[in-house]
């Protein structure tokens, strides 16, 4: 499905070279107003611990700035790593976040850890037993709390009491296999793919699509495909800045935690080691380049995939860079015209 292909954002808010985790958060809330004056449809704030790549370990804490400083624009998150909390602690603080800003929140809800094994020991509450592996029931007692749908027991009178009622979020599952796609389909859920991470997605999006059950939340199955992009005026400019986070997630694959590096660094790295990359940063053009190329690539997924919405991820060295890739994709796919764009955040 593309005709009326939906653009969205995906931020992983990522850390520069020579600069500081806190302007990362501050580019963050610079890129969503961006988002929001050139007409995308929502921004998501990805999770993830142990520092270094990125600055984005608490998603239900980002939205709220990020929702105060947009107007229009759908704010969540891509995700909430639910085997990290209570699906209780999930609800409160999505509660909050839906009553403060009604009809605009989003909540994506992952099952990976987003970390390193030893950065999930540490944010266990109780370390001398591995965590239970029961996401599908993390998952059900959530959704039952903004649902009020428990069948009796304590857990019901909680329900009945979640803070920001009536509002609630739109839930979300998001994943990268096939297991994902299952529940979400059993479940009825609307459903997030990252192409960025598996590539060759469209036969699970097929599963999740076979496999859905209508009318248990939604009449009809509703998936967006998240790929990793980056564009400029030329080819040989985009496949320059694409070196940083090709470099940065190579890296990470084998890992090691290093700040985005930028382009002439990483150029250098990728002469050298640019073979022994696996999965999408081994290919330097795809998804790589111009408006009209990207563009199209991007179209060209979504209709594999049978997806009614592209969610991009874009990262640069240079904030600026990683602006101007949004505002050349949003006047490609006709969201606004570049030059109405939001002014950049002083000092950025």
């Amino acid at each position: 499905m593309t005709a009326d292909l939906r653009l969205s954002v995906l931020d992983q808010t990522p850390v520069s070279e020579g600069s500081s985790a806190a302007q990362a958060l501050r580019n963050s809330i610079d890129l969503a107003r961006l988002a929001d004056g050139l007409g995308y449809h929502r921004y998501w704030v990805a999770e993830h611990h142990g520092g270094g790549l990125v600055a984005g370990p608490s998603p239900e804490v980002l939205i709220g700035p990020i929702a105060a400083a947009t107007s229009r624009i759908r704010v969540g998150s891509g995700g909430v790593m639910l085997p990290h909390y209570s699906a209780l602690k999930v609800a409160e603080s999505f509660g909050v976040l839906s009553g403060l800003f009604p009809g605009r929140i989003d909540l994506g809800i992952g099952r990976a850890a987003g970390t390193d094994p030893m950065t999930t020991h540490a944010l266990q509450r109780d370390r001398s037993h591995a965590m239970p592996d029961d996401f599908p029931e993390q998952l059900a007692e959530l959704l039952a709390y903004f649902e009020r749908s428990f069948d009796g027991g304590h857990l019901a009178r909680l329900a009945e009491t979640l803070p920001g009622e009536p509002e609630v979020p739109e839930p979300w599952l998001l994943g990268s296999s096939e297991q994902s796609a299952l529940w979400a389909g059993e479940l009825g859920l609307r459903y997030a793919f990252a192409d960025f991470i598996n590539p060759r997605g469209a036969p699970i999006a097929e599963t999740y699509r076979r496999g859905f059950v209508a009318g248990k939340r939604l009449a009809g199955p509703r998936l967006a495909v998240a790929v990793r992009a980056v564009v400029a005026e030329t080819d040989e400019e985009a496949r320059r800045l694409s070196a940083s986070w090709r470099m940065a997630f190579g890296l990470l694959r084998r890992g090691h935690l290093i700040p985005v590096p930028p382009p002439e660094k990483a150029e250098r790295y990728l002469e050298l080691h640019g073979d022994e990359l696996e999965g999408p940063a081994s290919d330097p053009d795809r998804l790589s380049g111009t408006p009209a190329k990207v563009g199209a690539e991007i179209r060209e997924i979504a209709a594999a995939y049978g997806a009614e919405e592209a969610i991009v991820v874009t990262i640069t060295h240079d904030h600026q860079a990683r602006r101007r890739s949004y505002e050349l994709l949003a006047a490609e796919f006709g969201l606004g015209e570049v030059s109405e764009a939001a002014p950049a955040v002083a000092g950025q």
